[in-house]
């Protein structure tokens, strides 16, 4: 059923593909809608996709059609006023603002780091230390070592050698968190001033930085985060106004950064590649980020399931907004799923067995035991490889061990009766 979303919006006609885009006015609360009836989209399966968020400690969702509101719900408390972080989502926010400030002439990516925020910034040599650009910090290539015990850690004791820079890839908060301080350098100006000035008032969209620690993590309210995906699915331009128009950066950012992780560009998430590395991992695994969601969406995502998706060959921007749903620093598998239930929406594709679509599993990557969560019972398991040959494991009730199978991708099967749903587990 992938990318069934893709085949019927084709089938509603190639001219829709081309639809012009919307935006909504800079102030106020007015954003046009389209009807998700006309998309061919069924009002029970959106119910079942809207449970399953509620479930999953979601906070607010909301789908863009060419910029126009199609989809969009606030569970518990949570308003269309209400204010949340974006967490590593940010980053890709914070790329944005490093590829205005290149665009004009305020620094350029390929120049030292040492450059901006001088020398001593990290425990290296000097030597090693002014090999380090913006553009490794830009895509995780700083060869910076990972493994301290506090990765969002600053302070030049944190940030010590592991590898030459541009031959390692390793999701290490420091570094990017200092890119902050090369924007400052660079302009003259505060984060939260270069960005308000350059992207916020410029899309409508109210946010600022707040420190955290060692971080500084952006909030605003979820519809703009949805102005900022609707900005990122634009090529630079905001309705005619120039925000970005440096069409060569922006290619960069969408695409593979480097060859390590075909699937990061510029602190921004890929679909569509042959192999993807994770946070806290240094295993390539094979396939797709999110085999159930188009091919060519890019995301910013972050802790707990902060996620704005692109999907330029359907129009589309997704973003979802939350709280706890599991340790991970990048929700990628949660955001497989929620493509599984846009997957669904389709009238006419059929819809599987819902008994099913509460299963999930935990931890995701794991190191050998994963738990599977929401069975009614009577469900028949079966584990496969990439080369869909059925390999052995171990069950105790709703646990799974993996114990004894080599580090890859395999594909978990749970059978009731005649219906099917197959999960990917990513094995250390």
């Amino acid at each position: 059923m992938k990318h069934s979303l893709l085949l019927l919006t084709f089938l509603l006609g190639f001219s829709s593909l081309k639809a012009q885009t919307y935006f909504p006015p800079l102030a106020g609360t007015t954003w046009s809608t389209t009807d998700p009836v006309t998309l061919g989209w069924c009002q029970d399966s959106i119910d079942k996709m809207y449970d399953w968020l509620e479930g999953s400690d979601s906070k607010a969702f909301i789908v863009l059609k060419d910029g126009k509101i199609v989809l969009e719900k606030y569970f518990g408390i949570f308003t269309v006023d209400s204010f949340y972080v974006w967490n590593s989502a940010g980053k890709t926010l914070t790329a944005y603002a490093v590829g205005i400030a290149q665009n004009e002439g305020f620094l350029d990516i390929n120049d030292a780091t040492s450059d901006y925020i001088g020398t001593g910034w990290t425990s290296l040599t000097l030597a090693q230390e002014g090999a380090i650009t913006i553009k490794n910090q830009l895509s995780m290539t700083t060869g910076l070592d990972d493994g301290v015990p506090d990765f969002h850690c600053t302070d030049p004791a944190c940030l010590i050698y592991k590898a030459d820079p541009g031959t390692r890839w390793a999701y290490h908060n420091g570094p990017y968190t200092l890119l902050d301080t090369v924007i400052e350098s660079a302009t003259g100006m505060t984060l939260n001033a270069w960005v308000n000035q350059k992207i916020a008032t410029k899309i409508g969209m109210v946010g600022l930085y707040i420190q955290s620690g060692y971080n500084n993590v952006y909030a605003s309210r979820p519809r703009g985060m949805a102005r900022f995906g609707l900005l990122l699915s634009q090529d630079g331009y905001w309705n005619g106004t120039a925000i970005l128009p440096d069409l060569a950066y922006l290619n960069e950012m969408r695409n593979s950064s480097q060859t390590l992780n075909n699937s990061y560009g510029y602190l921004t998430w890929l679909n569509g590649k042959s192999s993807f590395m994770i946070p806290q991992s240094q295993f390539v695994f094979p396939g797709e980020l999110c085999p159930n969601a188009p091919a060519d969406m890019y995301a910013a995502e972050g802790k707990n399931g902060q996620i704005i998706n692109v999907v330029p060959s359907e129009g589309l921007v997704l973003v979802r907004m939350g709280s706890t749903m599991g340790n991970s620093l990048v929700g990628t598998q949660y955001n497989d799923t929620i493509w599984q239930y846009m997957n669904r929406l389709n009238c006419v594709a059929g819809v599987d067995d819902q008994s099913l679509e509460t299963i999930q599993i935990s931890p995701n990557p794991t190191n050998e035991i994963i738990s599977v969560s929401n069975l009614k019972g009577n469900e028949v398991f079966e584990l496969r490889n990439q080369q869909g040959q059925s390999v052995p494991f171990q069950q105790i009730g709703n646990q799974i061990s993996l114990k004894g199978l080599q580090s890859g991708v395999y594909f978990l099967t749970i059978c009731k009766e005649n219906n099917t749903k197959t999960l990917r587990v990513m094995r250390n």
